[in-house]
């Protein structure tokens, strides 16, 4: 599920409009004053600008239709060039209906509008659209998209990339991984979501990002608020910005671990009102810290637990919905610090995606596993995901839940 055309349309007619009435609005007053507030100004400066700001509105509303305005960085730069091509069309048009030919000496004297009138308008329409221009935008398709989530359960995922077989190891020795097959898993992963009431949501495909697909690394969601997390290795560090669009656009608050934090979301086990996390080799103490201080204020404590066995706590151990903690010996560094701990025969069944509060999701990889769940009262969904297991992931790892 995408951000839906009519909802894009909207949020980027309404961006472009206003970027372009408050850039008009700004450049007059400026020249107002600069005129010592002579009222004829008004006017004259006002059917200066009218083309060009016509023309503003049309760039800027194709800039917004690609999504420029979710960063500053991309809205300036969409400003700047929607202003230089709105100007110099709007100034030539309005040459043209006065009589004039358009030749050289008359691009001259338009060139030459840079430096005054237009140069103004450009440097005002740059700032607006990364000011103004970014928070309408966002705030539209945020609100659009709150509204449509409500009562709903979302799980967000990610395509895997082409290059998932170069995905980063730490606790297994590498194998080949068939890209192929792991296609086919994955797809089979979003059918068993989707089938029990479950609605996935894409994050922005990465073609070259090979550990994009465990897009859980990147968010750690506490009721309506999103951490955007950071990740321990420098080279998944920008899979995290298109999990934020993505949880912006559902209206989420936004939290963020901060240098010289890092913090992976595999390494966050949230049982009721209690955050386990995984001091491992991906998550550090200041990360940590960082997110006792965003959830303390939530009503949610954290308790820091060692992981040097696996490459995330969430691959060691998770919980079913009565609390129960499911591990596997050889994996937890201490199964005696953890209450209601419960010691399964597989590696593989240590994870579980918990469905409903009487259904969970795990990897086919585990029967043992799956009986025992059965046997204490609960419906289990197996799904094959081999080919992500050899990358050290596990059914949680490729999604994050939204409730």
């Amino acid at each position: 599920m995408t951000v839906s055309w009519a909802r894009k349309l909207v949020s980027s007619f309404l961006t472009a409009l206003t970027v372009a009435v408050v850039t008009h609005a700004a450049s007059i007053f400026l020249f107002f004053v600069s005129q010592q507030y002579q009222a004829a100004t008004l006017t004259q400066v006002s059917e200066f600008y009218f083309f060009a700001t016509l023309f503003s509105v049309v760039l800027l509303f194709a800039f917004a239709l690609l999504g420029v305005f979710r960063r500053w960085y991309t809205a300036i730069a969409a400003g700047f060039v929607a202003g230089v091509i709105a100007c110099f069309a709007g100034s030539g048009l309005t040459t043209v209906i006065g009589g004039f030919a358009l030749d050289a000496a008359t691009l001259a004297f338009l060139w030459g509008t840079f430096l005054s009138l237009n140069g103004v308008y450009v440097i005002v329409l740059s700032i607006v659209a990364a000011t103004i221009g970014r928070a309408v935008y966002n705030r539209a398709i945020a609100f659009r998209s709150a509204q449509s989530t409500t009562g709903r359960r979302i799980a967000l995922v990610r395509m895997p990339a082409g290059n998932l077989a170069e995905g980063q190891l730490t606790h297994v020795e590498r194998t080949d991984v068939d890209t192929e097959l792991a296609d086919k898993q994955w797809d089979g992963y979003i059918a068993a979501l989707e089938e029990n009431g479950w609605t996935t949501r894409e994050v922005g495909f990465a073609e070259s990002m090979a550990d994009s697909v465990f897009v859980e690394d990147t968010l750690v969601l506490l009721g309506n608020t999103a951490v955007v997390t950071r990740a321990g290795t420098e080279s998944r560090r920008a899979e995290a910005e298109a999990a934020e669009e993505t949880a912006s656009d559902l209206g989420l608050r936004i939290e963020r671990i901060m240098t010289p934090g890092t913090l992976e979301g595999g390494d966050v086990l949230k049982v009721g009102t209690t955050l386990y996390v995984g001091r491992s080799s991906r998550t550090n103490a200041d990360g940590i810290r960082q997110l006792r201080a965003i959830a303390a204020p939530l009503g949610y404590s954290v308790v820091a637990v060692p992981v040097t066995r696996a490459l995330h706590l969430k691959t060691t151990m998770t919980a079913l919905p009565d609390g129960t903690l499911l591990g596997h010996p050889d994996l937890v560094d201490d199964p005696a610090f953890f209450p209601h701990f419960l010691a399964v025969p597989e590696r593989e069944g240590v994870a579980v995606v918990v469905l409903a509060d009487d259904t969970v999701l795990m990897s086919s990889s585990a029967p043992a596993t799956a009986a025992l769940l059965e046997d204490r009262g609960y419906t289990v969904v197996t799904v094959d995901i081999s080919e992500f297991e050899k990358l050290e992931g596990c059914v949680t790892c490729l999604s994050v839940r939204v409730r």
